[in-house]
């Protein structure tokens, strides 16, 4: 092998629900990377093993010790990059950040810090409000706490969304119109996460906007209006083809998708991002409230980013070989 050449590990799969979707993503990135003068590698990350996963034959373990790869006998392959592509935890949540950095191998998102406050809705929501950042209002309630549905209800009104505080694939998101169905909307939610937030409805146009900042250049895609065909864009809206209208560039006046734009990069420096990130909105009139962060987006086919990387015409192998030298150099 070309000594110049650089071992890349694709970290797929996950614990969470997004397990799915990671696979998906994973795939396309492996296909992406296949086509550079990069070697990478699919290691599939689940319940606490990490297994290379050969596109003909039998997995292999990793040797968790130095995150080494043994094809040949006595012959060790080690890493010069990760490229995440887990959605939810541990790749979300800093965890995967924390054992990269204990063994100096660099990697496409933020650090612990940044990624752990963007995975967590509730404490994501409170410090970007501190930054005059529009959020819609909350309650945050944890498993094992004594619940007061009567109090949530006049803090968020009806309807509200009741969510797990993280994750981002939109598993256990219900949208509750009815007092009665508010109680069942949290154990529903509680089934996917220890943590719950519940969030006042927002009537408006949903805009999700991707951008990437590398050593260069800054590329903020094009705003995409999401139009689901389900009450709200939940995860048959996000994955099956037709259950949504993605609309990109959205039809909004360019004086709004200019206020998004910059709204989406102040919020990516603010909290440290790196790498491409995906930030949603709701918008109100000419307001727009903060929904959440993506650090590791889905790059699966039925994916928003992707179609907002190609709507600009853009590479997306060249793209993904910028993040990656960017962070070697």
């Amino acid at each position: 092998m070309d000594p110049m050449t650089k071992n890349i590990a694709i970290l797929w799969g996950g614990d969470s629900s997004e397990y799915v979707i990671s696979e998906k993503s994973a795939q396309e990135i492996f296909k992406f990377l296949k086509k550079t003068e990069f070697i990478p590698y699919r290691i599939r990350v689940r319940k606490g093993e990490w297994s290379y996963i050969p596109e003909k034959g039998d997995e292999i373990k990793l040797d968790l010790n130095d995150l080494s790869l043994e094809l040949k006998k006595d012959t060790k392959i080690f890493f010069d990059y990760a490229f995440i592509i887990i959605h939810g935890t541990p790749g979300e949540d800093g965890k995967m950040q924390a054992i990269l950095d204990s063994h100096k191998i660099p990697y496409n998102t933020g650090g612990v810090l940044s990624s752990a406050l963007s995975f967590n809705k509730h404490a994501c929501k409170v410090f970007l409000k501190n930054l005059d950042i529009l959020a819609p209002e909350g309650v945050l309630i944890r498993k094992g706490n004594e619940i007061d549905v009567e109090k949530i209800k006049n803090k968020t009104g009806l309807p509200c969304f009741v969510k797990p505080n993280s994750g981002g694939s939109s598993f256990g998101i219900s949208k509750v119109s009815n007092f009665g169905d508010l109680m069942p909307a949290i154990t529903h939610a509680l089934h996917e996460d220890s943590e719950v937030i519940i969030e006042s409805h927002i009537e408006g146009l949903e805009l999700s906007c991707g951008l990437v900042k590398t050593k260069s250049e800054v590329l903020i895609f094009p705003v995409t209006e999401i139009v689901p065909l389900n009450e709200f864009f939940d995860f048959e809206s996000k994955y099956e083809k037709g259950m949504s209208e993605e609309i990109t560039p959205a039809r909004i006046d360019d004086s709004i998708r200019i206020k998004c734009q910059n709204i989406a990069s102040d919020i990516y420096d603010h909290l440290n991002c790196k790498g491409i990130v995906r930030i949603d909105f709701i918008l109100r009139g000419a307001e727009l409230f903060f929904l959440e962060l993506n650090s590791i987006p889905g790059m699966s086919q039925e994916s928003i980013v992707p179609k907002q990387i190609r709507s600009l015409n853009l590479n997306i192998e060249g793209l993904l070989l910028k993040i990656i030298k960017d962070d070697l150099s």
